[in-house]
């Protein structure tokens, strides 16, 4: 029912979302379509803060720059927006309904899986010469997307499931918990032991007759065996946990979204971590400044911000503006020594080119930027309270933010040009000639600008130190101060700068869009000759940038190790900066050594990395991505066997595949419980692998938190969910199984006890009602309240973690307890038919009167042993099922004799049966708290 209800609701919000309309431009103008009637090869016009239905080309854009922001955060889980580009030959077309009266083509690619590339070609066939524009990811409108600013207007390419969302989505997998599973096996169990005693009863009847039908009238008659109402009490009883998840105040925001395995979160030993946005905050401070000579830190910025108004206020007395500013600093710096000077100029260099090499967009709110026209009112028009900016990666805004706060403003930038504010309030145009944005492959991006005022050509460029290593001249300093700043926990990037001539521009340019037209490796002939720029570059300076942990993340780390969890943070980011997280974070202790794994290509290589690492005893291991892969292909085994003793795994640059592969391995190599936890669309496919997936709704979406099992707001909450609502799920559970069970067998002891009496007749014990009122009004309360039994409190679960590390064993149902259970049913069942039949007298009604009202007793004075925490509900469940049976007495006449009831002597032996099946048991259970008790009676007394 329940799984029935969920695929209806999905089965509406799909129609929703189909039935969408949408504005289709044909012949005869606009026409309304539904998005599920749209084809390929339809002009569609989108509408701001619309979805984008299907995958487009852009064609036009109601904003004169010829381009358009988008939302992608549904798409790849980052939440700032996208800059795409318009064709530039259809974007220069006067008029909307000029797009039929040209000629036109557009070939692109065939569908694939990477949402970050696309190759096509727009061809423009009537025009003479015809018009060739090649067509990269920036031209194209993704679906799933929002449109951020404006309208625009675009021609399908892919629909349906060839569109990149739908590629990239996985079927997810109906997770099972383990105590399901665990369950599921005693059922088997028990089935084998029903079929099993019903072939015993018809052997010791002597097959007599048609013994066939006497062995099915047995089937039915023990068929209590099999717990059929497990099921349903176990569901109920996880519902319940998973309203106190929602309800409990010290994780607010919590969100249970699947109902089905709240008892995983109490015997998970892997817990893989994304880093980015689960660990750290994902928001970036700028830290330092390095010039090769000097270094600045935050408490000496105050330097910078005199450098840079030293710098723009010569630049201005060279130019004979003379203004009041420049006069005080032109004295103090025409009095000091040229070095000064240098280093002032070098500041200058560094700042300039770290606000212009980037790809931020300053957005103004309510008055739009019209500055561009109005530069002699530029200030009111920029004013600062007013911005923000938007960019594809936190690092840019930070670095943005940065060179704003010592004096040189970002105030505006479109497709073509960017302008700059200095500190004394004036406006430097540059235009921008080329832009190459930043790819996982080059690690690196650039710009070429044009200043307006000196038409100076500058390639500038920032990027990892690894890659920019080999491009700037030769230096002996930039290696040692990335080590430095990456194990302060800074993320690091290498600026540097080449001038370039009109000449050497103009030649790049053409091979530069003569490679962007190609067909075939149309990326490596691009990359080439981007490449041929990349020599020699001047290094200017070396930014640190900070990603703060979140809240408490040292602690809960802590509190997860000592409960026995292993953590594993698999990261897509560098190297360094995962190493230095993974210090800062505790997640591998200061004492520890960490083994850094070398990159590895060949088998070989990989064969004597592991040995070297086998060598190594208590020490964590870092590996990046594509060592990994070759370990994985040549060495599975061995690897998953080494890192599995390791006490922390740190594996950077991993892909969202990747990262879903090492859950899978996890599972397969170690048959334990897996759990993964992350905040963006680039963790889902982790999450959905695992066993036991948990969000965080992040800065970058909510993407990972809809796809989770639990969604959570804060990384500090998952140590209260697995310590207290984790193991009490599963103490419970396993308790609230193994009592109805019990609850079954018991009944079908007594009725084969009695049926061996009478000549192994296959006549039932108790009739109809009775069975029914057994099985629900007269113990299903006081069972069920087992789901608010506890056997520690809560505080006591956080204080003490290695308490969770019992359970992983998962001795609190195993086929020892089983089986404990099943002597005490069998024991309890014998006692009280025994007993029944040696007190009763002459009439035969009697039995029946004694034994079943010792037996309701008897459940719930078990579900009192049971107990380890009473709760006020309990005292109640048991009264309200005492009463019932009771008042039920009354009208069930036919099978009881109320005359008799009401005697002493019923009273007796009832209470008698009832002792000597229960007290035995309560005398064990006291040795047994005395003899050898459990860890948690330990702290609670």
């Amino acid at each position: 029912m329940r799984e029935a209800v969920d695929e209806f609701r999905r089965f509406q919000r799909d129609k929703e979302v189909n039935s969408q309309l949408y504005s289709k431009l044909t012949v005869r103008g606009k026409v309304q379509v539904k998005s599920s009637d749209i084809q390929v090869g339809d002009l569609i016009i989108v509408e701001k803060n619309q979805r984008i239905p299907s995958d487009m080309v852009f064609l036009r854009t109601s904003e004169k720059a010829g381009s358009c922001f988008i939302r992608t955060d549904q798409l790849d889980g980052e939440t700032d927006w996208k800059l795409k580009v318009a064709v530039s030959c259809t974007q220069r077309l006067p008029a909307l309904g000029d797009l039929f009266s040209i000629n036109a083509y557009v070939y692109a690619q065939k569908p694939q899986l990477d949402i970050h590339s696309f190759e096509g070609t727009f061809t423009r066939e009537d025009s003479d010469p015809p018009v060739h524009e090649s067509l990269s990811i920036e031209n194209t409108l993704w679906a799933s997307t929002v449109v951020a600013s404006g309208t625009v207007i675009g021609v399908v390419i892919y629909t349906g499931k060839e569109t990149r969302s739908v590629m990239n989505t996985s079927n997810p997998k109906n997770k099972v918990g383990l105590l399901d599973l665990e369950l599921n096996q005693l059922t088997k169990a028990l089935f084998l032991a029903l079929v099993a005693l019903s072939v015993v009863m018809v052997t010791l009847q002597g097959f007599a007759g048609p013994w066939y039908r006497s062995l099915f009238r047995f089937l039915l008659l023990f068929s209590y065996i099999i717990p059929i109402s497990l099921r349903v009490n176990l569901d109920m009883g996880k519902a319940a946990y998973g309203w106190m998840i929602m309800k409990d105040e010290h994780i607010p925001g919590t969100v249970v979204r699947t109902s089905t395995i709240p008892e995983e979160l109490g015997r998970l030993v892997y817990l893989l971590t994304d880093k980015t946005g689960t660990l750290t905050q994902n928001e970036m401070v700028f830290k330092r400044l390095h010039l090769g000579t000097v270094s600045y830190g935050t408490d000496t910025m105050d330097e910078i911000q005199n450098h840079l108004v030293n710098a723009y206020a010569q630049t201005q007395c060279q130019a004979g503006g003379s203004s009041t500013i420049s006069t005080p600093p032109r004295k103090a710096a025409s009095s000091a020594p040229k070095v000064r000077r240098s280093v002032s100029s070098r500041v200058h260099e560094a700042v300039k080119a770290v606000a212009l090499c980037h790809n931020v967009t300053p957005v103004y709110e309510a008055r739009g930027a019209a500055g561009e026209t109005e530069v002699a009112e530029a200030d009111q028009d920029f004013s600062d309270d007013n911005r923000t900016y938007q960019a594809s990666s936190p690092d840019e805004v930070a670095l943005v933010q940065w060179t704003e706060s010592v004096g040189l403003t970002l105030v505006s930038r479109d497709l073509t040009s960017m302008q700059l504010r200095t500190p004394s309030g004036q406006i430097l145009t540059f235009c921008i000639l080329q832009t190459f944005p930043f790819t996982s492959e080059s690690k690196r991006m650039g710009v070429i600008v044009r200043d307006e005022s000196t038409a100076e050509i500058t390639f500038y460029m920032k990027g990892a130190d690894v890659a920019m290593a080999s491009i700037v001249q030769y230096n002996d300093w930039l290696e040692e101060e990335c080590g430095n700043m990456a194990r302060e926990g800074l993320r690091t990037l290498v600026v540097a700068k080449r001038a370039l001539t009109e000449e050497q521009y103009q030649d790049f340019e053409s091979r530069y869009n003569q490679a962007k037209l190609s067909l075939h490796d149309r990326t490596l002939k691009v990359a080439a000759v981007v490449e041929s720029l990349e020599r020699e570059m001047e290094l200017l300076c070396l930014t640190g940038v900070e990603d703060q942990l979140q809240a408490d993340v040292r602690p809960t780390l802590e509190m997860l190790r000592n409960a026995g969890i292993k953590i594993w943070m698999l990261t897509g980011d560098k190297l360094e900066t995962a190493t230095c997280i993974a210090k800062s974070s505790h997640l591998v202790s200061r004492t520890q050594d960490t083994h850094v794994f070398r990159p590895v290509t060949s088998r070989g290589e990989a064969h004597l990395e592991l040995n070297a690492f086998r060598r190594k005893h208590d020490c964590a291991l870092v590996i990046p991505g594509d060592a990994l892969e070759v370990c994985l292909k040549y060495y599975e085994h061995e690897f998953v066997e080494l890192a599995c003793q390791c006490p922390a795994v740190v594996c950077c640059r991993c892909s969202p595949t990747q990262k879903a592969h090492i859950v899978k391995l996890l599972q397969q190599h170690t048959g334990r419980r897996t759990c993964a936890i992350g905040d963006g669309g680039n963790d889902v496919s982790m999450i959905q692998a695992a066993d036991c997936g948990i969000g965080i709704e992040g800065k970058e979406g909510r993407q990972a938190s809809l796809a989770a099992d639990f969604s959570i707001t804060r990384f500090k909450h998952v140590g209260r969910l697995l310590m207290v609502h984790g193991r009490s799920s599963y103490k419970r559970s396993a308790a609230l199984g193994q009592f109805v069970m019990h609850r079954g067998l018991i009944i079908s002891t007594m009725q084969a006890v009695f049926s061996s009496v009478f000549y192994f007749a296959s006549v039932p014990l108790y009739q109809g009602f009775l069975m029914v009122g057994y099985a629900t009004a007269y113990t299903m309360f006081p069972v069920f309240s087992l789901v608010l039994d506890q056997d520690v409190k809560p505080e006591m679960a956080m204080l003490y973690p290695e308490l969770y590390k019992d359970l992983t064993k998962g001795r609190s149902l195993s086929f020892k307890t089983f089986l404990i259970w099943v002597l005490i049913s069998i024991y309890q069942g014998g006692i009280l038919m025994f007993g029944a039949l040696v007190l009763f007298e002459s009439e035969f009604v009697h039995v029946v009167a004694i034994s079943f009202t010792a037996l309701v007793l008897t459940e719930l004075l078990m579900v009192a042993l049971t107990v380890r925490t009473w709760h006020w509900l309990m005292v109640v469940a048991q009264l309200l099922s005492l009463g019932c049976y009771v008042a039920s007495l009354a009208f069930l006449n036919e099978y009881f004799d109320v005359a008799f009831i009401t005697t002493v002597t019923f009273v007796w032996k009832v209470s008698a049966i009832t002792v000597v099946s229960c007290l035995p048991l309560y005398v064990l259970k006291y040795l047994k708290r005395k003899l050898s008790p459990p860890s948690y009676s330990k702290l609670s007394s």
